[in-house]
């Protein structure tokens, strides 16, 4: 990878139980993520995604640029920015910053329909 570089585009269009198998697998049972009338309620549009979740596309996106392996990703942080929707595309992309012998960097944020849900995500990858 060189400094200017583009990683390939992530593309992922979560489906409506996406919410619902996060929170099994997480924990993380808050019912903005998991009740469509209570998220309505306290002023959101429907259930919302997980921002882990989000940061996972990151994460995701930036392991198969560095050729697939999760140990390739030294270091991850980002910045949540946005609500993301289950059933609406969200698109991973991110430019290499820096390339040398002491790993690559890549900034990097999610969007979904125009709206960046993670900003200022920077990866660090052994490559």
């Amino acid at each position: 990878m060189e400094q200017g570089e583009q990683i390939p585009e992530l593309r992922v269009t979560p489906d409506r139980y996406l919410p619902h198998r996060y929170a099994g697998a997480s924990g993380d049972f808050n019912p903005i993520h998991i009740d469509g009338e209570f998220a309505q309620q306290v002023g959101l549009p429907s259930t919302i995604l997980h921002g882990l979740y989000t940061m996972a596309l990151v994460a995701r996106a930036n392991t198969a640029a560095a050729g697939g392996d999760p140990r390739s990703l030294r270091r991850l942080a980002v910045q949540f920015r946005g609500m993301g929707l289950p059933e609406k595309e969200i698109v991973v992309r991110g430019t290499v910053r820096a390339a040398g012998e002491g790993g690559t960097l890549v900034d990097t944020e999610a969007e979904q329909e125009g709206n960046r849900i993670v900003r200022n995500a920077e990866a660090e990858l052994a490559i």
